[in-house]
């Protein structure tokens, strides 16, 4: 046990550790590994391999796009509405993923909020792959934003106010001093969004449907497949949990060892270079 930390912690830490890698080293146990390529090489379970990443990917982009600037105005601004701005950003976490999939149809399905006047102008949304990636998005974007949030929070303005003083425009500080030392959890926020997108079932089911080739990912395929050949659903379960863990691992080798440590470092260095 490391130093200060109760060697009494011990026991629930194990109990804790076996409810996850128990069940999962079940699974890989229930595996028919004489078939295992067989299984997971199906068209349907390429199909929706390459629709997952493909749409998981997109959505990433997107979660990219809107969720650095929306994590910026979350940790710099100085709004009364900002606490049920954020609570209304991170709802998605904590919401049943068919509620949002729900909220989605209702938002651009035919007889939407927005998706009735797309449909006039010849824009069907619902029931499509770019209502997969939307339902992704939906999400997923809690994830980057809650990670950068608290990387801005963690590195505080005092190198951003230095490069002000120094003269440095509002974009400037942005593009050199704010960018560069959200790197390390932008990096492991995109790659935490991509694993929660790669993932999603219940909003992609309820807003996009299942059809092959379109709109039925790989969490859709083991779930019908679960019915008509329980063997392939085990298997694509397997493909699925290493590609998502391989992803988790790659996010954490990214992060720093004790929080905020890189953001100071690239914050001194990114000072020290704007002032030569």
């Amino acid at each position: 046990m490391s130093a200060g930390l109760p060697r009494w912690l011990l026991l629930p830490a194990v109990i804790g550790f076996a409810l996850v890698v128990v069940p999962l080293s079940a699974l890989a146990w229930g595996v028919e590994w004489n078939r295992f390529i067989e299984l997971v090489t199906t068209e349907a379970s390429r199909d929706a391999l390459w629709l997952s990443l493909r749409t998981a990917s997109a959505s990433t982009v997107l979660c990219l796009l809107f969720g650095v600037p929306m994590a910026a105005v979350l940790a710099r601004a100085r709004w009364r509405g900002l606490p049920l701005l954020r609570a209304l950003v991170l709802l998605p976490l904590v919401l049943p993923p068919v509620v949002g999939g729900i909220a989605l149809l209702y938002t651009f399905g035919r007889r939407g909020l927005l998706g009735q006047h797309l449909e006039a102008a010849g824009i069907q949304i619902a029931f499509s792959t770019t209502a997969v990636v939307l339902a992704q998005t939906f999400v997923a974007l809690p994830f980057l934003v809650l990670t950068l949030e608290g990387a801005l929070r963690t590195a505080g303005s005092r190198y951003e106010q230095i490069a002000a003083t120094l003269g440095a425009s509002p974009s400037t500080v942005w593009w050199r001093i704010s960018l560069p030392l959200l790197r390390p959890a932008l990096i492991s926020g995109a790659v935490l969004a991509f694993a929660r997108a790669l993932g999603e079932f219940g909003a992609t089911l309820t807003f996009a449907g299942s059809l092959q080739g379109r709109t039925r990912t790989l969490p859709l395929e083991i779930y019908l497949q679960r019915e008509a050949d329980p063997d392939a659903a085990v298997a694509l379960s397997v493909v699925l949990i290493v590609v998502a863990a391989l992803i988790v691992l790659l996010a954490y080798r990214r992060t720093s060892p004790i929080p905020g440590t890189q953001l100071r470092s690239a914050g001194r260095a990114q000072v020290s270079g704007g002032t030569r």
